[in-house]
């Protein structure tokens, strides 16, 4: 019975990522050599070598000249794929992770291994609101839960409301609201969009853990700090990550209060 050490054959495939990649070829189809060397960019001695030690293990075995993965080594090219790609979803995310709520986000963090990941320089400043304003831009309809109204992200839903061009139902916090209500030409834009027939914003006393939108393409997220600073924001057009948005602005939605334009000149 081999008693072979975890890590140790953990550490034999990271050392080259070439004997991944050939794994996990073979786990697609079986293929020749010749092949093989091809489809992975390897060269015939390199592959050799990489052969002999995949077979040692049983990972591979020979069908006439075919090779192919074994039941065993279709468990490894699963493993060691999923993790590389979990890293590397850890290695992209570790410098927003702090300003993800992940008390809040309920969906697991592989779902924004291809998410797009915004934040400011010194020369784009605002750079996630920007991203933020860019997909507002471009869709025909959003859900919108924050517990604040930036007032570049009010103007152009205002101005898209009314020209017809976009329906919106907005989630928005009571001191967001108050704040807009406080200021006479922001309280104007705000009285534009509840009056549009394709606008519908509600109310919410709670606390409103995380700022999302929703649009027809992407799930977007404004990433703040403890002192409300916009740090990043992240973007993806995942499944998982969209229905979870979803299921969240329907939540605060079901408890906000209706904004009327009655509430807005009271």
């Amino acid at each position: 019975m081999t008693d072979a050490d975890p890590l140790e054959e953990i550490e034999f495939l990271a050392r080259s990522a070439n004997r991944i990649e050939v794994l996990a070829a073979l786990v697609a189809q079986p293929q020749t050599r010749q092949a093989l060397a091809e489809s992975v960019g390897v060269s015939q001695p390199t592959l050799g070598r990489i052969l002999r030690d995949l077979t040692e293990r049983k990972w591979v075995t020979t069908d006439g000249d075919r090779y192919r993965a074994t039941a065993t080594g279709e468990l490894v090219a699963t493993g060691i794929t999923d993790l590389r790609e979990r890293l590397a979803t850890e290695t992209k995310l570790r410098d927003v992770i702090e300003w993800v709520p992940t008390d809040t986000v309920d969906v697991g963090l592989h779902h924004f291994a291809d998410a797009k990941i915004t934040t400011p320089s010194q020369t784009r400043p605002n750079a996630p609101i920007q991203r933020m304003l860019e997909l507002l831009g471009e869709t025909d309809h959003a859900q919108l839960l924050s517990h604040a109204f930036n007032e570049q992200k009010l103007r152009l839903v205002r101005d898209r409301t009314v020209d017809g061009d976009l329906t919106t139902q907005g989630v928005f916090g009571e001191a967001a609201i108050e704040a807009i209500e406080a200021t006479a030409d922001l309280r104007e834009l705000l009285l534009d969009i509840v009056a549009a027939e394709g606008a519908e914003i509600r109310v919410v006393r709670d606390e409103i853990p995380v700022a999302v939108e929703v649009t027809d393409s992407r799930t977007h997220l404004l990433l703040r700090n403890d002192e409300g600073i916009v740090r990043a924001s992240l973007d993806t057009d995942d499944d998982a990550v969209r229905a979870w948005a979803e299921q969240l602005h329907e939540e605060y939605w079901a408890i906000g209060t209706p904004l009327s334009v009655e509430d807005i000149e009271a």
